[in-house]
């Protein structure tokens, strides 16, 4: 099966090379525009085997969707939000992480360097959804073309300053993202299944909270979605001001207007559905999976927009560079490396996006409707304030910290639980700490301290491997420390891959 799947992969990859070759055939350096062409395809396939999963993993790991109606939902708006919003310029140096001059005006060092960093950062994307780590694309291009400039101009030319921000945002997204998750878990816990009458306070709450996640997601996809193609939207509505992206004033109108007409369309729902359900957890969940659908639609499409644009972007940067044998700041991007980009993540993602699905979905901590809910309202809502305050984050970390923070959240609030994992943990410190007093008060017994000494240290020890199983229960701590090692050795492994290709390249081709 793996082996189909990877025939199925290459076929695609295979066809865009033949794409490239019939259409631009007159091109110079023709050969190379197809081997790029093959990397940005093979790139855009992991986008859809690793990233997805942030936008789609916690409504399957809830029961809202099933992994082919995932898969469905996100290719459809993936390839929707980068064909539809995805603009028509991308800046061609990421983020302004290394210095032009590194090139020396040679176009096709530019070239070399641009393929290296597709090439390395989709290699890193196959290793880590390999390992079940979901890493950052937009990380993973930013290391990839650090390295291919160190390898082109030296360590002088990159900027560390940005270099700095972007490691910050190893810490900024996970912990916003885990707290804001965490605290409208918790405001769900305490105003709806704390309460004797659930369904009552769920008729009250449930449409307040859809209503805020409405506003949230039509924030974020105006800010984030919308964008690249906000000048467009400008022309066509005249009313709008004049600006050349949409601001945060006109953000946060667009999403209260839609909190408006979503409260008043959700609570005559919610009234009539909550008639015929039982005052229980189960049946208050299933009034979160209709949201649930949409938030998944509506985060793939803002990804679709806003991402990959950014992670095709050294192939249009590659192909203005041929093209037009210069080195350019801003290079459109031309439909046909678009299509390859929403065609190569959909079709990554059918073929290799479950594995990473799953492990968003219920290899970190379990999830239902209200903790994805949660998860889901922190990864729109810190994206947007996050860029207010010019904090660099990563969609993908705020995501995955969601997904932590319900987990630890769990972990806490059940601390006094009664489960029998949780009444064995409590009667085994009960034993350490009975022979613990007594190791007190036994006076000069030294054969009996001896004894009670290496008790005290047996019970401890099964003591911690009960706390462990514990833990495990509700955050998987092997999973945590694999993904937060696979985010910080993202960019350096990335630069590494792309500075060994770009000499590769150099070598072949120049």
């Amino acid at each position: 099966m793996n082996i189909l799947k990877t025939l199925l992969g290459a076929g695609f990859a295979i066809a865009v090379a033949f794409y490239v070759q019939s259409t631009f055939g007159n091109l110079p350096n023709v050969g190379f525009l197809m081997m790029a062409a093959v990397f940005g395809a093979y790139m855009a396939m992991n986008i859809g085997a690793n990233d997805v999963a942030n936008n789609v993993g916690p409504a399957v790991g809830a029961g809202a969707l099933t992994i082919g109606g995932a898969i469905v939902v996100a290719s459809i708006f993936e390839a929707s939000g980068a064909l539809i919003a995805g603009g028509d310029v991308v800046k061609t140096i990421k983020k302004g992480i290394i210095d032009p001059s590194a090139f020396s005006g040679d176009p096709m060092i530019f070239v070399y360097a641009m393929a290296a960093a597709l090439l390395a950062a989709a290699l890193w994307l196959t290793v880590a959804t390999i390992l079940k780590a979901p890493v950052s694309t937009t990380h993973s291009i930013v290391g990839g073309v650090m390295g291919a400039g160190i390898a082109a101009g030296g360590f002088a030319v990159v900027s560390w300053g940005t270099m700095g921000k972007i490691a910050m945002s190893w810490v900024i997204s996970p912990v916003l993202g885990g707290l804001i998750a965490a605290g409208f878990l918790y405001v769900i816990k305490s105003k709806i299944l704390f309460k004797d009458n659930k369904l009552e306070s769920a008729k009250k709450i449930v449409p307040i909270l859809v209503s805020l996640m409405a506003m949230a997601f039509i924030t974020y996809i105006t800010i984030k979605g919308l964008k690249k193609v906000w000048v467009d939207i400008v022309d066509v509505l005249p009313f709008l001001p004049e600006t050349k992206k949409p601001t945060i004033g006109i953000a946060l109108i667009f999403g209260t207007i839609g909190a408006f007409i979503t409260y008043f369309i959700v609570t005559p729902r919610v009234a009539s559905k909550i008639a015929s359900l039982s005052n229980d957890r189960a049946s208050i969940n299933t009034l979160f999976t209709i949201p649930l659908i949409f938030a998944a639609a509506l985060l793939s499409f803002a990804h679709g927009a806003n991402d990959v644009a950014n992670a095709v972007g050294p192939l249009a940067a590659i192909y203005d560079a041929l093209a037009n044998t210069t080195i350019s700041a801003k290079a459109a991007i031309p439909l046909w490396v678009m299509v390859v980009g929403g065609i190569g993540i959909s079709v990554g993602l059918a073929l290799f996006g479950p594995r990473l699905i799953k492990t968003v979905g219920s290899e970190i901590t379990e999830l239902d409707q209200m903790r994805a809910f949660s998860i889901m309202m922190a990864a729109s809502i810190t994206v947007v304030i996050a860029s207010q305050l010019g904090l660099p984050v990563s969609s993908t970390h705020i995501a995955v910290g969601g997904v932590f923070g319900v987990g630890f959240l769990r972990e806490w609030m059940d601390r006094n639980g009664t489960d029998e994992k949780r009444i064995e943990l409590n009667t085994q410190l009960e034993v350490v700490e009975k022979y613990k007093e007594e190791l007190a008060n036994i006076g000069e017994n030294y054969q009996r301290k001896s004894e009670l000494f290496e008790l005290v240290k047996s019970e401890k020890k099964i003591a911690k491997r009960i706390k462990k199983e514990l833990k495990e229960k509700y955050v998987k701590r092997g999973m945590v420390k694999k993904i937060i090692a696979a985010w910080v050795i993202t960019v350096p492994v990335a630069a590494m891959l792309s500075a060994v290709v770009f000499y590769i390249l150099k070598g072949i081709w120049g």
